[in-house]
């Protein structure tokens, strides 16, 4: 490196020292800088390299070099670094009192090495039970003293098997959550499972394990999840399955070895019901199993509902229209008469329709109905925003589908065995199910039930595969009503009439309009656009509408990636409203401290918090690891560890967003966004505003996203319909 570079080399060696302090750790790359009291130097040194896991107290051996930073001055650079557990009573007591081990603070981990002295770790490990002997400990501490270290000891030794064949930091902790102690020997095993089982792990990872492990290129078990990869990847992009031959090329292209040699060990899969092979419009079709079997269940589920008795045979549908415009105080127009008149005699139906044509009034005039004569409703949507809005404007308890199904890790507890307890079952948002859930709420749903899906068709399908409700609609199977009279005060809301000339195709009117609640702020490039959206969201939103501009502005992105995708938007927006403080809890590259935004990523039933809902940190406690969230009325806490289920939610995509409304949206709409931005997406993302809709960008960005059209999936639900 040259001098004139930012570092200059000083000196090559080995260093051999404790952590006094761990300054920075990402868990996502491992990356490190440690505070090292190192033998041979009088005051304690920096230390940067990469290391899975670290914690005070512990020793550190690293090999590299002294080089010197012009910012942050002489540092040792390892090019290899490894941690063991610390010797000395000193080292002992920080390492014990870091708060590694929950439930053990700094005061704990003096007593017990008093009590104790250099044999503690010893003790935790074989001999938990004895740590009773210390006051203030009871048998379900030490207990979970011993499990917590069993865990760091595992994860110790499972990081360094792995770390040998260069797989580190998020996807780690993963690993051990999937397979616990038997890691290393289900990778050995077959290392191929990583890319199937792991969120977040590449195939070609994968094969550079199974490669040092001595996998040939041509071993089945290489060829079986190479189609499988190949075919949940699709399963990702909101596909059922995929065309055979598109499948065998993919795979071909990924595995580098020929159709030819494909083919046979695909035709293998199916024979043995590891996949399923059919004709779909002409061209044979694979699916995954389980998909393939729902999207089959839900088809004739709904045939069997539809051809039961009808709770309300005998009600005269004039007198039930008459009923609930004077139970709402409403006059109805053509179109949601219709759908009330439908809703009578049809024991499945579909309601669809866009902003404003009035599919919330027509949930709430269901819901009067039932109420009047006796008849018990549940009312669920995908999302607890939905939910919440749905039981706002009713008047009715709703609840998320998940909630309402009573779900848990080992499933639903609501299903054929124990259904719901309705006459009617109502889902708004039917345009976010997929197929999973949906068969999961037909398996719940009482034969004698009425079935209602409301939902705006033209918006996003589902995050998981899947087409529900257009696969429905388009089907013919099922009676559809399509709302489409949008109602006078709608009418007059910008937000409305440039939602539905964008889901027609149409450019809106982008002039400027005063006391407006849509407008096109132009920004050619990027970094203008992120300068005017700060400068949005900062100042201007809250001054002229009185919105927080946390709580209520809402940016919407396109993509994760790039200068104007969530990742970039989201660390920029939180310097500018909650900067990162002594506070902050470090994950994956992230901070999270109170105040922050966040998001929860995935599905968690033992919490009870799901995929999309946003919460605000309310507190951090950095002694014991953890930060407590609170989303709407719930508080939720989360430990260092489970911080990859949260995501930093400033900056939020579109697809995240369905089925949530918010006072104010921004969204940046650039060329740079191309190969994402498309009509629904554009459509979905200014239809999540109550009052306020900001596009900044440029006009030929919005221009090109109006007329693309989304490539439309492969589902074979349609066809099971028509049969």
């Amino acid at each position: 490196m040259a001098a004139s570079d930012q570092e200059a080399l000083l000196l090559s060696e080995h260093l051999v020292g404790s952590i006094e302090r761990v300054t920075f750790h990402n868990d996502e790359t491992g990356f490190c800088v440690l505070r090292v009291k190192a033998r041979g130097h009088r005051k304690p040194v920096v230390v940067v390299g990469h290391a899975p896991s670290v914690a005070m107290g512990e020793v550190v051996e690293a090999s590299g070099g002294w080089l010197h930073d012009r910012n942050h001055g002489v540092q040792f650079r390892a090019s290899e670094l490894t941690t063991s557990a610390p010797t000395t009573a000193e080292d002992l007591q920080r390492f014990l009192g870091s708060g590694l081990l929950k439930g053990l603070g700094p005061s704990l981990a003096q007593r017990l090495i008093a009590s104790f002295g250099a044999r503690i770790l010893d003790v935790i490990e074989t001999k938990p039970h004895e740590l009773t002997r210390v006051h203030g400990i009871a048998m379900a501490k030490a207990l979970s003293i011993g499990a917590a270290w069993t865990e760091h000891r595992a994860l110790k030794d499972i990081a360094a098997f792995l770390n040998a064949h260069g797989i580190g930091g998020f996807l780690l902790t993963r690993i051990y959550r999937a397979y616990g102690v038997g890691a290393i020997d289900i990778v050995k095993a077959n290392p191929y499972r990583l890319v199937l089982d792991i969120a977040g792990f590449e195939f070609a990872l994968a094969d550079q394990v199974a490669l040092e492990l001595d996998v040939e290129p041509t071993a089945a078990i290489r060829l079986q999840a190479g189609l499988a990869h190949v075919l949940s990847e699709a399963v990702k992009e909101g596909h059922s399955g995929l065309p055979a031959d598109e499948l065998l090329r993919q795979a071909s292209r990924l595995l580098e070895v020929s159709e030819a040699e494909l083919k046979p060990v695909l035709d293998a899969q199916c024979a043995a019901g590891q996949l399923v092979g059919d004709e779909l419009d002409g061209r044979r079709s694979i699916f995954l199993k389980g998909l393939y079997g729902a999207e089959l269940f839900i088809a004739q589920r709904l045939k069997d509902i539809a051809q039961g008795v009808h709770p309300w045979s005998g009600f005269n549908s004039e007198q039930i229209i008459a009923e609930a415009e004077a139970a709402i105080g409403v006059s109805y127009s053509p179109s949601q008469r219709e759908a009330l008149a439908s809703a009578c005699r049809s024991k499945v139906l579909v309601v669809t329709g866009g902003p404003g044509v009035g599919k919330t009034t027509l949930i709430r005039s269901l819901t009067h109905l039932c109420a009047q004569h006796a008849l018990t409703i549940a009312l669920c949507a995908p999302t607890g925003r939905a939910a919440k809005r749905l039981s706002e404007s009713t008047g009715f308890p709703a609840k998320t589908v998940h909630r309402l199904l009573e779900a848990s890790e080992g499933g639903f507890r609501r299903n054929t065995k124990m259904p719901l307890d309705c006459n009617l079952l109502v889902v708004d948002e039917t345009s976010m199910l997929d197929i999973r859930l949906m068969a999961a709420l037909l398996r719940a749903l009482p034969d004698e039930a009425s079935l209602v899906l409301v939902g705006d068709v033209d918006q996003l399908p589902s995050i998981g595969p899947g087409q529900i409700l257009s696969d429905i609609i388009a089907s013919g199977a099922v009676p559809v009503v399509h709302l489409r009279e949008v109602f006078r005060q709608e009418r007059e809301s910008r937000i409305i009439t440039v939602a539905h000339a964008i889901n027609r195709g149409l450019v809106p009117d982008l002039g400027h309009q005063p006391d407006s609640d849509f407008y096109f702020i132009e920004a050619e490039t990027p970094s203008e656009a992120m300068a005017k959206m700060t400068i949005l969201i900062r100042d201007r939103i809250p001054c002229r509408f009185g919105l927080d501009p946390v709580r209520d502005v809402q940016v919407l992105c396109a993509m994760n990636r790039g200068r104007l995708g969530t990742h970039a938007l989201n660390g920029e927006l939180q310097q500018i409203f909650n900067p990162p403080c002594l506070d902050s809890l470090h994950r994956a590259g992230w901070s999270y401290g109170p105040g922050d935004k966040v998001m929860q990523v995935r599905n968690d039933y033992e919490r009870d918090v799901y995929n999309g809902e946003v919460g605000i940190v309310r507190e951090v406690s950095r002694d014991h690891g953890e930060l407590t969230v609170a989303f709407d009325d719930r508080m939720v806490v989360y430990s260092l560890q489970e911080l990859d289920e949260l995501a930093l939610a400033y900056a939020v995509t579109i697809h995240k967003a369905q089925g949530s409304e918010y006072p104010a949206v921004v969204i940046p709409v650039a060329l740079q966004q191309a190969s994402m931005l498309r009509r629904k997406l554009l459509y979905t993302g200014v239809t999540r505003a109550s009052r306020l809709v900001i596009l900044v960008g440029s006009r030929a960005a919005l221009v090109q996203a109006v007329g693309s059209e989304e490539e439309p999936r492969l589902s074979r639900l349609r066809n099971w319909l028509q049969v």
